[in-house]
């Protein structure tokens, strides 16, 4: 019954423990169990405690066949089965062979001193075997303290064994998780390269939308100045017409001073007739002539008050011109401010760079000490080991050696990782460079217009100084009318006196004057509106230039709003660029080992 039980677990794979303690077990049972051990890889546990199994010897031996045979059962326990020292022989032989058997039960027995020497034997090349029971088989005391010592080695070589290969999976895992978080730092890498680029096609647009808007204002300001040229033809003409004009205008009174004379030499020959109509004639030239000086007293006036809005006109142009200075005072300290910033970002990116290369520097210090710190204990544990454990020498050397590889690939592997880091903090600094060089293209564009801007305002103001060339000649004519009316009212004065003088001789060609003062009056009319004509197309002119000037002080706000947008953008950017190398340093390999740590 005992068979088929048995051939039957040879091909199960769930049974783990196996007791079969007092079934009165012989031969055919051994070579059963025997046989038992060669085919079945699940149990790990088998119990035959009173089984008398030591006195069938080909039995024995056979199972002691499986038993070399199996490499997964874990325990054995053999209690009271009359085991002789040829059965502890056919064991130690199993043994010598078994890679899986940790615990070994052999007590009340009969092994004796031979038997116990044979497994004594074979624990120097059995390096599993952790515990063995040997009580009541009349085993002297020295062998059993060299087993126990034996499986003591073990023990210390399992723990041994079990300390490397859990820091060898330790390693390992570290090493899956640095990859895990080098592919992440990748990813986030690549994804943040992305947005950079998008941002970068934004910013090219928005770059072309504002250039497109610089080239629409450049060229309303070439119309405003081809208008204004135009303007200035038409005064030019205007003014070479005026100028034509009085010229004519004294041609004219030439000629009248021409008939005058004539008129005087006719006349002359009837003042002897008409010297009674003189007083009475006298009277009335006397009160002409009051309302003359009155109407010569208004003229002035009206060339003062000329004169004063000229004077008005020449301190708004200046203080055109102080407002000028004063903008492009304030945009060069902008453009000074803004280089300022600049050099303060590189030099905070150069701080930043520094501190994380020192950062990496300490990491690798420390790695480097931890290891040497290992090293150290290692070397120290295993010279302890030698010294205790002469009879272990060679498993020693082996798992140092497997040490040293393991070490050795542990090192290649960080090795490989130190590059690829800094290969990644050689792209981003490539990255950041172009950045920068980005930023002082943006910069000198940003000057150039600048400058664009400053040659505009320079044409300007020389258009304002054309202007205020334009408003002294024609202060200066109104200067020379003035002096042209003074020295006619001189030539009147004289003429009244002469007048006065020959009253009775000229008493005609007072006449005569009268209408031809009626003509001259009507003439200075004429010029007073020409004059008044002139000043209002000067103001709408002065008006126009004055639109012209606020409009252009606008178009600089609008600049200067957009220069500030930008440098707040570039600003965004350095901190986002600062901010991805800060959280790259923290979690890169080296920080995240130290943080473990």
């Amino acid at each position: 019954g005992l068979r088929l039980v048995l051939h039957g677990l040879c091909s199960n794979t769930t049974v783990k423990t196996l007791d079969l303690k007092g079934n009165n077990l012989r031969s055919m049972g051994a070579e059963a169990l025997g046989k038992l051990l060669m085919q079945n890889k699940s149990i790990r546990s088998l119990t035959l405690e009173w089984n008398s199994l030591g006195m069938w010897e080909e039995g024995f031996s056979f199972f002691c066949q499986g038993l070399r045979a199996n490499n997964f059962l874990q325990r054995l326990d053999l209690r009271n089965n009359q085991i002789n020292h040829q059965g502890a022989g056919e064991l130690a032989m199993a043994l010598t062979q078994n890679t899986s058997l940790q615990e070994l039960d052999l007590r009340w027995n009969n092994i004796g001193l031979l038997g116990g020497r044979a497994l004594l034997n074979c624990l120097q090349s059995n390096k599993t075997l952790k515990r063995l029971e040997l009580a009541g088989n009349n085993v002297p005391g020295d062998i059993l303290k060299a087993v126990e010592q034996a499986l003591d080695h073990n023990q210390d070589r399992e723990v041994i064994l079990s300390e490397a290969q859990n820091q060898v999976n330790i390693l390992s895992k570290e090493i899956l998780n640095l990859k895990d978080e080098k592919n992440k730092q990748f990813m986030d890498f690549v994804d943040t390269v992305d947005k950079q680029k998008e941002e970068r096609a934004r910013s090219e647009k928005m770059s072309a939308a504002r250039v497109s808007q610089l080239q629409e204002a450049l060229d309303e300001q070439y119309s405003i100045m081809n208008s204004l040229k135009t303007k200035l033809q038409m005064t030019e003409a205007a003014l070479a017409l005026s100028e034509q004009k009085v010229h004519n205008l004294g041609e004219l009174l030439h000629a009248m001073k021409q008939e005058q004379n004539c008129v005087a030499e006719c006349h002359f020959r009837e003042l002897q007739q008409q010297k009674q109509e003189g007083a009475d004639r006298e009277g009335r030239l006397l009160l002409d002539l009051s309302a003359a000086s009155e109407k010569n007293l208004l003229l002035r006036n009206q060339v003062d008050e000329l004169e004063r809005k000229c004077k008005v006109q020449q301190d708004q142009l200046f203080q055109l011109k102080q407002d000028l200075t004063n903008t492009t005072a304030e945009l060069k300290l902008r453009a000074v401010e803004a280089e300022e910033r600049l050099e303060m970002e590189k030099r905070r990116f150069k701080q930043s760079l520094e501190d994380v290369e020192s950062l990496r520097i300490k990491e690798v210090g420390r790695m480097t000490q931890h290891m040497e710190a290992s090293e150290r204990s290692m070397h120290n544990r295993i010279q302890s080991l030698e010294a205790i454990r002469i009879s272990l020498e060679e498993e020693l050397s082996q798992v140092k050696a497997a040490a040293l590889t393991e070490r050795g690939q542990a090192e290649e592997e960080l090795i490989k990782v130190r590059s690829q880091a800094r290969l990644e903090e050689q792209q981003r600094l490539e990255h950041l460079e172009e950045k920068l060089r980005l930023m002082t293209e943006s910069r000198d564009e940003a000057q150039n217009c600048c400058l664009k801007q400053k040659e505009m305002l320079a044409e300007a103001q020389a258009k304002a100084k054309q202007l205020s060339l334009y408003a002294d000649g024609l202060r200066r004519r109104l200067d020379e009318l003035q002096q042209d009316l003074d020295s006619k009212e001189e030539e009147k004065v004289t003429e009244l006196n002469k007048v006065k003088v020959e009253l009775q001789e000229q008493i005609g060609h007072l006449e005569a004057e009268r209408a031809a003062q009626d003509g001259l009056r009507e003439k200075i009319a004429a010029l007073e509106r020409q004059l008044k004509a002139l000043s209002s197309n000067h103001r709408e002119a002065l008006l126009d230039k004055e639109g012209e000037i606020s409009l252009l002080l606008e178009k600089l706000r609008m600049k200067e709003a957009e220069i500030s947008r930008v440098r707040e953008e570039e600003a965004q950017r350095a901190s986002f660029l600062q901010n991805a190398i800060m959280a790259y340093v923290q979690g890169s390999p080296l920080g995240a080992h130290s943080s473990r740590k």
